[in-house]
């Protein structure tokens, strides 16, 4: 499927764009930071995306997070808080139950609080790279075929 893309009065077809890396656009991301160019901050508040990478001006706008990121976070915590969980009881079986009444939602909270936006610009940032829901309508000028900047 080829996806056709305007930018300056210049139609691109997507399938001739240069590909993107996507394993560095994934780090990236999820350090908080712009896909393009690793310099912009990719987030304005905790979880709130800029519309436009404030280094290089790139538009992230485009993003179709949705529900994702808190899937994908709440499969990671769950599967890291049961492993926890029972290698604790395994080691000591007398541990009292206030304790783990009183860690487990604990961690389980900070946990999830850490990695939700780790995971959400993670998202955002793959669909950069793959050209996803809008990102491939209006490349950067550097990656515009034809052009001479």
């Amino acid at each position: 499927m080829t996806f056709i893309a305007r930018a300056d009065d210049h139609t691109v077809s997507v399938s001739t764009l240069p590909a993107r890396a996507w394993w560095p656009a994934l780090k990236r991301g999820f350090q908080g930071r712009c896909p393009s160019c690793g310099e912009g901050k990719l987030f304005r508040a905790y979880l709130k995306v800029n519309d436009c990478c404030p280094a290089c001006g790139e538009e992230l706008h485009h993003h179709r997070a949705d529900d994702a990121p808190p899937y994908v976070t709440i499969l990671v915590v769950a599967h890291i808080i049961g492993a926890a969980m029972l290698f604790v009881e395994e080691r000591d079986e007398n541990v009292a139950l206030w304790i783990h009444a009183i860690v487990w939602p604990t961690v389980t909270l900070a946990l999830s609080l850490w990695l939700l936006p780790r995971f959400k610009g993670a998202l955002i940032a793959y669909q950069w790279a793959l050209r996803m829901h809008g990102f491939e309508t209006v490349p950067p000028k550097a990656e515009r075929p034809g052009r001479i900047s």
